[in-house]
């Protein structure tokens, strides 16, 4: 094997589960106490990783899906534990007004904004009244890049109403330094409490990354290649978009009909300009993988073939249907990542039909992909690529993936007779809705793929309601929550001792 191919990581299993998935008394799950006891959890289960999904803020207009955000390189505050704030002193434990009841079943974000607006108000009221933070000062300074920004786009956002920055006044949106310069100093202070916010995120995060690395957990991040239009790397770097003449968006992202949906899915995500990007270097990409690698120790990029060949919808249509193939200098791209980090690690999500100059660029980058066990069994082909016997070394194998069902849900609601039982003779045995989810798990387990990670449902054995995204639907996702107490020491225990048969135990 040569360099280029070599694996950037080790054998091992993981567990899918987003950090808002955990379970909190504050609506949704955040990096408090809760997060510790999962990973503590997952260190008695013999586990290297813990998959999350993007970091970034969300948007209720956008049902909170973490793949919407104002800011490829912000953190959403919604993350925050209000634990951790009367710990350290920017809030009264009396502060603390839990969760209706109820919420635990499912994340609650609109009690949660709510709620945390206020503490927020209140943990910046206690910072005010302290000394000079060094820190806050020290978080500033090496994040300017994007913070000041991202802290001055919340802040006119909220001036203005919500308006999209293209409806915000020409000399605001246009960013003309004098009118910019007078906004700040006008919203001074909206903008150092956004900043301030961040500040508590990345201390919140990076202390739960030091529990993590002290355990042995490693963290897989997610990165979408696509921004918002309204977010504020758009307004901020306009002439990397293809944007047209009033800065609106000349083309869409998307992807022609596939799995999901029969008319393509139009995400509505601005495309790049790839010549603009290329003539700096990429320096806008290198920065964004810069703060993601900073963050996290491996990064799951999401949809990678845009990177390759990308699919570009003109402004103005309503489906995905009509768009066409447009390629990317993923080479050029890749070379210059290559060059600034070592090891560059990157998971490719390379689901869908993935063409084979992709896979030439995975191979030639030594990118492990995704192999998904729910989609081996849809049609009689021995050699169907997500079968484990058809597994190279370097792939990631799941049982499924947050825009999966369970694998119970699977085969309750979606599996048909020839499904079941191109999976029962694959596995030399019956399965029933008790037991799918652990036979893939061990078909996972037991295959040559370096890494495996099965979603917390799946170690559950939960029906499909336990599903956290319908892709091509925008409303209901996201919510799915662990109960308290669920995750114990006996699937602790089984999953340890999967680990220890396949190989998969830290050290081994």
């Amino acid at each position: 094997m040569n360099e280029r191919e070599r694996p950037m990581h080790e054998r091992g299993g993981g567990v899918l589960l987003h950090v808002t998935s955990l379970p909190s008394r504050f609506g949704i799950g955040d990096l408090g106490p809760e997060a510790r006891r999962f990973v503590d959890f997952l260190a008695r289960a013999g586990q290297r990783y813990w998959q999350i999904l993007p970091l970034n803020p969300t948007d209720q207009a956008y049902d909170n899906s973490p793949y919407h955000s104002l800011s490829a390189f912000a953190f959403s505050t919604l993350l925050i534990s209000p634990e951790t704030l009367a710990e350290e002193g920017y809030c009264r434990r009396e502060d603390l007004v839990e969760a209706p009841e109820g919420s635990a079943a499912k994340a609650d974000f609109g009690w949660a904004t709510a709620f945390k607006r206020t503490i927020f108000r209140t943990a910046y009221e206690f910072f005010l009244r302290r000394p000079p933070n060094p820190a806050f000062e020290r978080f500033c300074d090496e994040n300017a890049a994007w913070l000041d920004d991202f802290a001055a786009f919340v802040a006119f956002k909220n001036h203005f109403k919500g308006r999209v920055w293209s409806g915000w006044p020409a000399e605001i949106r246009d960013r003309r330094p004098e009118a910019l310069k007078t906004l700040r100093e006008t919203l001074h202070s909206e903008i150092q409490r956004e900043k301030f916010l961040q500040f508590l995120f990345s201390e919140q995060w990076s202390a739960l990354r030091r529990y993590c690395a002290e355990r042995g957990v490693r963290i897989i991040g997610d990165m979408p290649i696509y921004v918002d239009y309204d977010s504020a790397d758009v307004w901020t770097s306009p002439g990397l978009f293809e944007l047209d003449a009033r800065k609106k968006p000349a083309a869409l992202a998307g992807v022609p009909p596939d799995y999901f949906s029969e008319t393509g899915q139009l995400w509505g995500n601005p495309l790049y300009r790839w010549d603009a990007l290329a003539a700096s270097g990429f320096e806008w990409w290198i920065r964004r993988m810069a703060h993601n690698l900073g963050l996290l120790d491996m990064v799951r990029v999401d949809h990678f073939r845009g990177l390759v060949g990308y699919w570009r919808v003109p402004a103005g249509e309503d489906t995905a249907i009509n768009g066409e193939w447009v390629a990317a200098p993923a080479y050029g791209l890749f070379e210059r990542m290559r060059e600034k980090f070592q090891p560059l690690s990157i998971i490719a999500e390379d689901l869908g039909t993935i063409t084979p100059d992709v896979k030439e660029v995975m191979r030639h980058f030594g990118f492990p992909g995704m192999k998904v066990l729910l989609f081996a069994f849809g049609e009689d082909n021995p050699f169907h690529p997500y079968l484990p016997h058809s597994f190279e070394r370097n792939c990631v194998v799941y049982t499924g993936t947050h825009d999966n069902t369970t694998a119970r849900g699977w085969l309750e609601d979606e599996a048909g007779p020839e499904d079941v039982a191109r999976l029962v003779r694959y596995l030399g045995r019956d399965v029933d809705a008790e037991s799918v989810g652990w036979e893939l798990i061990r078909l996972a387990y037991m295959s040559v793929a370096d890494m495996a990670v099965i979603p917390a449902q799946d170690l559950l054995g939960l029906a499909g309601r336990a599903r956290m995204n319908r892709p091509s639907t925008s409303r209901g996702n996201w919510r799915w929550r662990l109960e308290p107490g669920r995750l114990g020491g006996a699937t602790a225990e089984r999953l340890a001792k999967f680990a220890r048969i396949y190989g998969r135990v830290p050290g081994s």
